[in-house]
């Protein structure tokens, strides 16, 4: 699992309580990944790279977060964000939010119309590897609209909006109404 920050990555922890033999490798994770860890769902056991480490370039979370990695053998934070390393991992899921969506499956994660929110982080490497990983899959998961209610998907995206993800490389798009599968679809496709 590739895991980006906040809500949607952890809420997607949760519900993971039933799996087995789940692998990280991804650009950061947090608290979300300990108790998967303590019961047994994260192992790394059928990772293809780095069997049963957990592989991040940086964490950020809690003092709970530091205290489990702090000398923990099983946490590699090594390099990470190379779309060929990322690769190697088979059936990578890559699972990231975004601000916002069009209709065409662009998706802009940094800004809010030409604002500077955040950064692209690892989302278009991730998207890559995963892509490229045997049975991979990619995700972009978001509410549906704003705390306002302002829907965050769009006919087109807010001016100044800067693209992180392009159309051609978005695959699922999910919302709490469900999932959309994009890749490789015409436009009006991906509208409906």
């Amino acid at each position: 699992l590739q895991l980006g920050i906040g809500a949607i990555p952890d809420a997607v922890l949760q519900c993971l309580q039933d799996k087995k033999d789940l692998g990280i490798h991804t650009e950061m994770f947090s608290d979300g990944v300990i108790d998967l860890v303590q019961k047994g769902v994260i192992n790394g056991k059928c990772k293809t790279l780095h069997p049963g480490k957990l592989v991040a370039t940086f964490l950020m979370g809690s003092q709970r977060l530091y205290d489990f990695v702090d000398n923990n053998p099983d946490v590699a934070v090594d390099y990470v964000n190379d779309p060929y390393i990322i690769c190697q991992n088979s059936q990578l899921i890559s699972i990231n939010s975004c601000i916002e969506i069009d209709l065409s499956g662009q998706v802009c994660s940094e800004t809010i119309g030409p604002k500077q929110f955040s950064g692209t982080g690892g989302q278009v490497d991730y998207i890559r590897g995963a892509a490229l990983s045997e049975g991979g899959k990619t995700f972009i998961a978001l509410p549906s609209t704003t705390s306002k209610g302002h829907s965050k998907i769009k006919a087109l995206l807010t001016p100044g909006a800067g693209v992180v993800t392009t159309r051609f490389q978005t695959q699922y798009v999910v919302t709490e109404y469900g999932a959309a599968y994009l890749l490789g679809k015409g436009l009006a496709e991906r509208a409906r």
